[in-house]
C-alpha cells in the first residue's frame, strides 16, 4: 500500500533505539522508551503561505530525524510501524 502524507505532514519510521547501555546490561523492550530518532519515508507537499505560495518542506524523503517524544500519530501499513508528523515537530535534520 502507498501512502503519501498531506500538507506538512511527514510519515517518519523510527529508528530501533539501543537494546543495550554502554556497560553491556541489556534493556528489555518492556522497560525500553520510543526512540526519538527516525527516517523520513513520505512527504506532503507543503502549506500555503498567507499569500496563497506553497512553501515546499525542509525535510525530504531518506533524511534521518529528530523529532519530540510525544510527537505525531502512530499508524500500521502492510505490517510495519510508522509514525505521522508535523514538520513542526522535527527537532532537526542529521547531517
Amino acid at each position: 500500500m502507498k501512502f503519501k502524507p498531506l500538507y506538512d505532514r511527514v510519515l517518519v519510521e523510527r529508528l530501533e533505539s539501543e537494546s543495550k547501555t554502554s556497560g553491556g546490561i541489556i534493556i528489555p523492550d518492556t522497560v525500553q522508551e520510543k526512540p526519538m530518532k527516525g527516517v523520513v519515508i513520505a512527504v506532503g507537499n507543503g502549506t500555503k503561505s498567507d499569500k496563497g505560495d506553497l512553501i515546499p518542506l525542509q525535510v525530504k524523503i531518506g533524511d534521518k530525524i529528530l523529532f519530540g517524544k510525544w510527537s505525531g500519530n502512530e499508524i500500521k501499513i502492510d505490517d510495519r510501524d510508522y509514525l505521522v508528523i508535523k514538520e513542526s515537530d522535527i527537532m532537526g535534520i542529521f547531517l
